[in-house]
């Protein structure tokens, strides 16, 4: 069997197949190392495996919106049996869009850019849509159709940043302790939201308090004020399934490093909630549950798309599209560009000098794009997924990873009556393991200087509370210019003497190295000025500077020493 899979794999490296992904053995200049045919089909699998819970989980963050069912009051029309038809319906339409767009942005990014990067509607940038925009029900700033708008703009704005090479200059500025914060921040925002009525019910509102312990049955709601709990707090079976099932399971399952651990927790709790003689059913005997049930039965179906598609409103005079489109670009640049930066890092394909990797222009480009054909299709901003790191350490090293990946969720668009029919307790544990995942990041601020670590702490703090990514990222700018350019503005005018005293232990905020412009458009400008296609590592051309001979030397040389410095091929960026 051996032999048969080292066949396989040769006689695919010696392909053109193998060429173009740069496989071991395919006689490219640039192979990858280590890059195997089937290793790769197993690495995108696993991606899959370990993504696949998006499907679920981003239709029912984006369903809260409503879509573009229409709410004639303006209590949410949590009671309205018509309306939360409408919403049911859009969240089937939203299992499709998701699966689509994931099929296709991973698609599109294995063979393009040749990452092995899994891309789909992002985590966070889908409850910033949800919550901060568009609002529960549409009780938001702006309506669906508009934040569509914003969206479908931000990914041709994002297209034209990329190509100018300006979206990964201004992820690299941003002192690393901010990008740490907003990240994990966000990791927060999604663990809230799974522990509240979108997720495990854990957390509910409160007459009191901000917020308080929910977890009741239906019945024993506060009158008028739905996931209020009088008493009886967290006695209803489906939070408990949710916290054992697709919480405790799942935890115990990632110890022992089982991939697709968080796929399997909702599925198993899933599966529990679908016989519909139970107290945990999903399918209660309503004219809901029975329309529900009549849809999960149909297992696989292609479900087109009824009420999203092409549901943009492009009204760019409503200045709160433009405040959350620019919220979107800043929180999409810290996402996806770190999110990027990460895995290519992770799979030995970044530079250590230009701190760039390779076919970057072509990652971001393909990513702008698919964010403004996922908002055609009535989804939030696509983002490169952290989940890519299980296939990447299963050894996918190529495009190859991604394009399984994406045909994998291209089979999913067929099972959508599966997804579709996936409780909210089910994802609620998911989202709580995701937010503790990013939350990781913390433990690498620099807590030991407080003109980084406190507004690193306003943003990871503000975020959640207010339920706004973008009044966490504005709150930790603000307050870190504040800080440390007050602090800057002292030094200079004292020449020195006035300075924090624990100023050596500040992070260094320095412009790294590689320039704004992009390395494609350097090596054209080369070549259309007849100088050599090549671009130099910063420290190198330093070394060129003193070691060239001045003008003076020259002319008392009657010969030119020539370059020895070591030269980076950048061909591949």
């Amino acid at each position: 069997m051996v032999r048969v899979f080292q066949s396989v794999n040769n006689a695919v490296a010696k392909s053109w197949v193998g060429w173009w992904f740069r496989l071991e053995g395919s006689g490219h200049p640039k192979a990858r190392v280590n890059s195997r045919f089937l290793t790769e089909i197993r690495a995108g699998l696993t991606t899959w495996a370990s993504m696949a819970y998006i499907i679920s989980v981003n239709a029912s963050i984006i369903s809260d919106t409503g879509g573009t069912c229409v709410c004639p009051t303006n209590d949410g029309c949590v009671a309205d049996d018509t309306y939360l038809a409408c919403v049911q319906d859009v969240r089937r339409d939203l299992i499709t869009t998701t699966a689509a767009i994931a099929a296709l942005s991973s698609f599109l990014m294995g063979l393009l850019a040749n990452l092995p990067v899994g891309m789909a509607p992002g985590l966070g940038l889908n409850a910033y849509f949800t919550y901060s925009v568009v609002g529960f029900h549409g009780t938001g700033i702006i309506t669906y159709r508009e934040a569509l708008a914003a969206v479908f703009l931000e990914g041709w704005l994002f297209f034209i940043l990329s190509l100018l090479g300006l979206r990964q200059w201004l992820a690299r500025i941003m002192p690393q302790s901010l990008v740490l914060a907003v990240g994990s921040g966000i990791g927060l925002f999604i663990a809230f939201i799974g522990l509240s009525s979108g997720g495990l019910g854990v957390i509910g509102g409160d007459t009191v308090n901000f917020v308080g312990l929910g977890g009741c049955k239906p019945d024993d709601f506060l009158p008028d004020l739905p996931n209020y709990c009088g008493t009886r707090v967290l006695r209803s079976p489906t939070v408990w399934l949710g916290i054992f099932m697709g919480g405790i399971l799942t935890v115990f399952l990632m110890m022992y490093r089982i991939k697709g651990a968080i796929l399997i927790g909702i599925f198993i709790t899933s599966i529990i909630s679908w016989p519909r003689p139970t107290a945990v059913t999903y399918f209660p005997h309503t004219p809901a549950g029975d329309d529900a049930f009549d849809f999960f039965k149909k297992v696989v179906t292609f479900h087109p798309l009824k009420l999203i598609g092409n549901a943009i409103d492009y009204n760019y005079s409503n200045g709160k599209v433009w405040y959350a489109l620019v919220t979107f670009l800043y929180v999409d640049i810290l996402d996806t560009t770190g999110t990027l930066y990460s895995m290519a890092k992770f799979a030995g394909l970044r530079d250590p000098v230009t701190l760039d990797f390779e076919n970057s222009t072509i990652a971001y480009c393909v990513d702008a794009f698919c964010i403004s054909m996922g908002a055609l299709m009535g989804t939030s901003p696509v983002t490169a997924f952290v989940e890519s790191a299980t296939g990447i350490s299963e050894g996918g090293k190529t495009g190859l990873t991604a394009i399984t990946t994406g045909l994998a969720f291209f089979v999913s668009v067929f099972f959508a009556p599966i997804f579709a029919s996936i409780p909210p307790w089910a994802t609620g544990g998911a989202l709580v393991i995701v937010g503790s995942l990013m939350i990781r990041n913390t433990k690498e601020i620099n807590w030991s200087y407080p003109g980084d670590s406190v507004p690193a702490f306003l943003t990871l703090i503000i975020i959640p509370l207010t339920y706004n990514i973008a009044y966490g990222v504005i709150a930790g700018i603000i307050s870190y210019v504040l800080l440390n350019g007050t602090a800057w503005g002292l030094r200079k005018v004292s020449k020195g003497r006035i300075v924090p005293p624990s100023y050596n232990e500040s992070e260094e905020w320095v412009i790294p190295p590689g320039g704004i412009v992009p390395v494609w458009m350097t090596r054209v400008a080369n070549v259309a000025r007849g100088k050599p296609a090549r671009i130099l590592a910063p420290e190198v051309q330093m070394e060129e500077r003193e070691k060239t001979p001045s003008v003076t030397e020259r002319s008392s040389n009657k010969e030119e020493p020539g370059f020895t410095a070591v030269e980076m091929d950048a061909s591949s960026r």
